[in-house]
């Protein structure tokens, strides 16, 4: 997932793709834990984009209140 294409998506937008991440993150978990995960790059992957979205959600929180001000 590429940063420019999350900073196209609105606030809601972020947080629906955020709450499909941690589930994934959560189903490949579940998957390593039962010893049927043969792809251990996908946590990986996993956890970088959920830190993507993330940031990208606290990079424009940031802006809305300095543009209040």
């Amino acid at each position: 997932m590429k940063v420019s294409e999350l900073k196209e998506k609105n606030l809601g937008e972020l947080n629906d793709k955020l709450a499909e991440l941690q589930k994934n993150q959560f189903d490949l978990r579940m998957a390593k834990g039962n010893g049927q995960l043969t792809k251990n790059h996908m946590l990986t992957e996993v956890r970088r984009d959920i830190a993507r979205v993330k940031t990208i959600i606290r990079q424009s929180e940031i802006e809305s209140k300095a543009g209040n001000k």
